[in-house]
């Protein structure tokens, strides 16, 4: 099933988003810990207007459990989407002023910022299933543009995107990782 999260799904959320913080390599991360940086994310999840904040964050549910995450938003909410997490790292003595502090995504898009299978769901097409799902669902909103980030080394994931109709646009860093910038047009 395909749904919004709620505050029931922040313990199986967590570690399946953290299989993306694992990859990206984020200096916090190493140096606070993950075990802080995932109180401090978990609290994030129930401020509203935040990047992981369960109000952005859709879920693809099987048998009560959470399979599969999709993270996003519009572009143009991108400048202030983790002041809510900032104030939070700042309760925990974490003094970064961004968790992120590259720009992602580009103007008139809706960004598909993190996309995650759990582990023991991984290869068997819920990944494939999710993303078509999901991007009917944007689509129905009315956007134009979905977009995402792909590190170029993941080629799994790039397979399954541009299986999907996804097309490479550009290319940026995002901290220290060269990501392909990749678009799908939601008009057609």
């Amino acid at each position: 099933m395909f749904r919004y999260a709620k505050e029931e799904d922040a313990d199986q959320i967590l570690p399946i988003l953290f299989q993306i913080f694992d990859e990206m390599e984020l200096d916090v991360f190493k140096e606070v810990g993950d075990e802080k940086m995932g109180q401090v994310i978990k609290e994030g999840f129930f401020q509203p207007g935040y990047r992981y904040g369960l109000d952005n964050i859709l879920v693809n549910e099987t048998d009560g459990k959470v399979v599969a995450i999709m993270v996003g938003y519009p572009e143009e909410l991108e400048d202030n989407i983790d002041a809510p997490l900032v104030k939070i790292m700042h309760k925990y003595g974490i003094k970064e002023k961004n968790l992120f502090g590259d720009k992602e995504a580009w103007p008139g898009e809706w960004y598909l910022d993190s996309f995650a299978v759990a582990p023991a769901y991984q290869g068997k097409g819920i990944g494939t299933k999710t993303l078509e799902h999901f991007i009917d669902v944007i689509r129905d909103r009315g956007e134009k543009i979905l977009s995402l980030n792909v590190d170029v080394t993941n080629e799994p994931a790039k397979h399954v995107y541009d299986k999907a109709g996804f097309k490479k646009v550009g290319q940026l860093y995002i901290g220290s990782h060269l990501y392909d910038h990749m678009q799908y047009d939601l008009t057609k």
